[in-house]
């Protein structure tokens, strides 16, 4: 399971023939640039699970026939303050959303207590698939006290396997398992049915889920690099590319090397272009007259910026 926000990830993601599709709230803090994800909300998931089902789509329907592409599952996050409510109406509401506004195949939802567990059976029962999560918790980091490892005492592993085996029983079809011992998450998957999926959670879980961003070095720089979590293998440093591909175009505008003639393929016919050379001659001095105007105008624009109105003229702000 790999993670996508947006059109251009999810077509990369199907094209490498990933089994599931997570589009994470974590969107908040890798696309958004939030510091956690609990200022995301529904209506900011449900444009994000839009735009990464149309580009599973293009990507099926621009497959070769002999390509063999599979269909991947797509889950959606369910955002803070979308599914903790003792009303569980609102959850299931929130989750026909998901499905019927995005064409999502399921919803995840955070924790594994006993009210989180009823919150899923209801959603569940009502026709709507559910991935449990558990272990760290990112939503719930207000109470956690922030981002860090679960399970690594013999008391709090207990719990997360309780945990686990309430949502099993109340009808989860698969569990991600974050930030927690391998051992704590190999006994949880060991007494499981359902399929684990793990992110920091050891080798022994059924699959494994990394964020798109962090796995191919989206913010990878040739010079500093962006914080990676510690669990996160990088296989590529596709932000190195980037910053080369950005710096090479800006190089070529100020040098005059782009766009060249290779790339303005557009042209007129000889005839249409002698015409469009008499209309420019036709009123040569009125558009040299209206040029001469706007140009005094910015002059004047400028002027103004010098009588201090926003600064004096060494910048320091005082008028």
């Amino acid at each position: 399971m790999v993670t996508a926000y947006d059109y251009p990830s999810a077509v990369h993601v199907t094209r490498a023939g990933m089994d599931i599709i997570l589009v994470g709230d974590s969107v908040g803090m890798v696309e958004l640039g939030h510091d956690t994800t609990q200022p995301v909300t529904m209506e900011t998931m449900l444009h994000h699970c839009g735009s990464v089902k149309r580009g599973v789509d293009m990507a099926l329907k621009g497959a070769d026939s002999k390509s063999n592409l599979r269909i991947p599952l797509l889950v959606a996050d369910m955002p803070l303050g979308s599914y903790e409510y003792r009303d569980t109406d609102i959850a299931l509401r929130n989750a026909y959303r998901f499905i019927k506004e995005t064409g999502m195949d399921a919803v995840k939802i955070e924790g594994g207590s006993a009210r989180r567990a009823h919150t899923a059976h209801q959603i569940v029962e009502s026709g709507v698939a559910v991935m449990g999560h558990i272990g760290l918790l990112p939503q719930a980091i207000s109470v956690t006290g922030g981002f860090r490892a679960v399970g690594r005492t013999a008391a709090r592993a207990r719990t997360l396997l309780d945990d686990a085996m309430r949502l099993q029983d109340a009808g989860v079809f698969a569990m991600v398992l974050e930030c927690m011992p391998q051992v704590v998450a190999q006994a949880i998957t060991e007494s499981l049915e359902i399929p684990t999926i793990g992110i920091g959670a050891g080798q022994y879980t059924s699959g494994q889920v990394l964020v798109f961003h962090d796995m191919l070095g989206m913010l990878s720089h040739p010079h500093h690099e962006a914080f990676v979590p510690k669990f996160c293998k990088r296989y590529a440093s596709v932000g190195h590319s980037i910053q080369e591909g950005l710096q090479s175009f800006k190089q070529d505008v100020e040098q005059g090397i782009f766009p060249g003639e290779e790339y303005a393929p557009y042209d007129m016919k000889d005839d249409e272009k002698a015409e469009f050379d008499n209309l420019l001659a036709a009123d040569s001095d009125d558009r040299r007259h209206r040029h001469d105007k706007a140009a005094e105008r910015y002059t004047q624009t400028d002027e103004y910026e010098k009588l201090h109105l926003y600064g004096n003229e060494d910048g320091d702000g005082k008028a």
